[in-house]
C-alpha cells in the first residue's frame, strides 16, 4: 500500500521556498594555503608522542586500535555552549557513575567514530551516516583534508560550527582559536548512498600538535534503519520539495539526538529507501538488497568489506525497519516479512549476545498498515524467544510539528521520537 501524504487532511502551511534551509549556513570550506604540519593517520606507524617524525621526515599519527561510534563524550548543547576539553568534569568519558580517566594514555592519535575500513595507512574510509572523527590537539588553528564531497557537523571543545563542506586538499576549520588544547569533532551528515569519505587527517598550523584523545563513552547504541533513521531531508524547508543532500542532517536525527542525552556512542547502519524484505518502489527488483543485505558490511557498496563485531559491543540495538517494505504496492506477505524480520534478529543476536534490542517502526506509517506492521514485527519477536528482544512503539507523524523533505520527519519530530527511546533505555538499562 502507498504512503498518502498526512497533509492533506491538515490545515495548509504557507510554501517555503526550495532553496530554504532549516540547518546552519554552510562552512563552504575554502582550501587552506598556510603553512601546517600534515598529521595523518598511519595505522602502521602508531607514535608514542605527538610530532614524531616517521622516517620521511613528515609529522605522522597513529589510529587508534580501538573501534569508536557514534557520538564523543562532548555533548555540544545549544550552539555557543563551550566545554572545556581539560576539565575533568565538562568531558565525561561514560556516564557519570564510571568516574574514569577522560584522556587516552596511549600516543597521540585521532578516535573514530562508527564503522572506519583503515585497511589503507594514508585514507580511512567510511560511509555510513554520523560515521566521524573525534581528537585533541593544542593549537590555534586546525583544517582537514577530507575526500568524497560529503557534508559534515563540525564542534570544536563542545560549540557547534556551520556545517563542513569540504574542498579539495586541505580545508581550513578555525583559525582563531586560543593557543590551548581543544576538542574537535567531525560527524558524516549524509548517508551511505551519496558515496563514501575518506579522512586524510588534520593538519594544525605554527606548531599546533595532535594530542592523546578521549576515551569512548562505555554506554553504546546501534540503530539500524532506512531514510528516517539518516534524517532524510530532515532540514529541509517545505514537504512538497525535492530532497537535497544539503537537507539531511543525521546528527539531528532521533538515534542521535537520544544517545547524546544518555552520553552514550552511536553507531547507526542505514539507507534510504531499504527494507526488511522489499525496498521502496514498485519495479521488478524492489524485493532485492534490502537493509539486511548491508548489515555486516564496514563500506556499505563493498561486499568484501566485513565489519569486525567484536570491535564495538552495545548494550541496545534498535531497529525502526518495515516502513519502506509497506509503502508501494510491492508489498511482501505476513510470512515473507515475520519470517525474515525473525531471520535478522537471530542474525543481530548472534553478532551482540548481551544486547537488548528494541524494534519499533516509525513515524510515516498510520492507520490499519501501521498496525498490521506493528503485529507483524511483535510476531517476529516473540518467534525468537529471546527475553531480551522486545518492541516499543512510535507515533505518527504531526503535520503540526512541520515536515522535512519527501514528507519525512522534520527536526522537532526526531526530537519527540528521542524523548520515545530515551525513556525506553532509561527504563529498560537504568541508564
Amino acid at each position: 500500500m502507498r504512503i498518502v501524504p498526512i497533509i492533506a487532511c491538515c490545515c495548509v502551511f504557507g510554501l517555503l521556498a526550495c532553496e530554504g534551509e532549516v540547518g546552519d549556513a554552510a562552512m563552504t570550506g575554502t582550501p587552506d594555503t598556510g603553512t601546517h604540519e600534515s598529521l595523518l593517520p598511519d595505522a602502521a606507524m602508531p607514535l608514542s608522542d605527538a610530532g614524531t617524525l616517521s622516517d620521511s621526515g613528515t609529522p605522522t599519527t597513529g589510529v587508534d586500535s580501538g573501534t569508536d561510534a557514534g557520538p564523543s563524550p562532548v555533548d555540544a548543547g545549544d550552539a555557543g555552549e563551550h566545554v572545556d576539553p581539560n576539565d575533568d568534569a565538562a568531558i565525561d568519558a561514560g556516564p557519570p557513575s564510571d568516574g574514569g580517566p577522560i584522556v587516552s594514555e596511549g600516543p597521540a592519535e585521532v578516535r573514530f567514530v562508527g564503522r572506519v575500513d583503515r585497511s589503507d595507512a594514508s585514507s580511512a574510509r567510511f560511509a555510513w551516516s554520523g560515521t566521524g572523527v573525534v581528537a585533541r590537539f593544542i593549537g590555534t588553528s586546525v583544517a582537514v583534508d577530507l575526500g568524497g564531497g560529503q557534508e559534515y557537523t563540525v564542534l570544536i571543545d563542545g560549540v557547534l560550527r556551520p556545517k563542513l563542506v569540504p574542498a579539495n586538499g586541505d580545508t581550513l576549520i578555525a583559525d582563531d582559536l586560543s593557543a590551548d588544547a581543544h576538542l574537535i569533532e567531525l560527524y558524516r551528515r549524509t548517508e551511505a548512498n551519496q558515496g563514501e569519505s575518506q579522512f586524510r587527517g588534520f593538519t594544525f598550523a605554527n606548531g599546533g600538535e595532535l594530542l592523546p584523545p578521549t576515551l569512548a563513552p562505555s554506554r553504546r547504541i546501534e540503530v539500524i534503519g532506512d531514510s528516517i533513521t539518516c534524517g532524510y531531508g530532515n532540514e529541509g524547508a517545505d514537504e512538497t520539495c525535492p530532497f537535497t543532500p544539503q537537507t539531511e542532517n543525521h546528527y539531528q536525527t532521533y538515534a542521535a539526538i537520544a544517545a547524546r542525552a544518555l552520553d552514550a556512542e552511536l553507531s547507526t547502519i542505514a539507507w534510504s529507501g531499504r527494507g526488511m524484505v522489499c525496498n521502496y518502489g514498485d519495479d521488478a527488483n524492489s524485493c532485492s538488497m534490502p537493509l539486511p543485505s548491508f548489515y555486516d558490511r564496514t563500506l556499505p557498496d563493498h561486499g568484501d568489506s566485513q565489519w569486525d563485531f567484536s570491535a564495538s559491543q552495545p548494550q541496545a540495538v534498535i531497529i525502526n525497519l518495515g516502513t519502506n517494505d509497506y509503502s508501494t504496492d510491492s508489498d511482501p506477505s505476513e510470512g515473507q516479512f515475520t519470517g525474515a524480520y525473525t531471520d535478522f534478529l537471530m542474525h543481530v543476536r548472534s553478532k551482540y549476545p548481551n544486547a537488548l534490542i528494541l524494534c519499533t517502526c516509525g513515524p510515516l506509517l498510520w492507520g490499519e498498515e501501521l498496525d498490521m506492521v506493528r503485529m507483524f514485527i511483535e510476531n517476529a519477536v516473540d518467534a525468537t524467544g529471546d527475553d531480551n528482544i522486545d518492541t516499543f512503539e512510535l507515533e505518527p507523524q504531526n503535520a503540526m510539528d512541520g515536515l522535512g523533505r519527501g514528507w519525512h520527519p522534520s527536526i522537532t519530530t526526531h526530537e519527540h521520537m528521542a524523548d520515545v527511546l530515551i525513556e525506553q533505555l532509561e527504563s529498560r538499562l537504568g541508564w
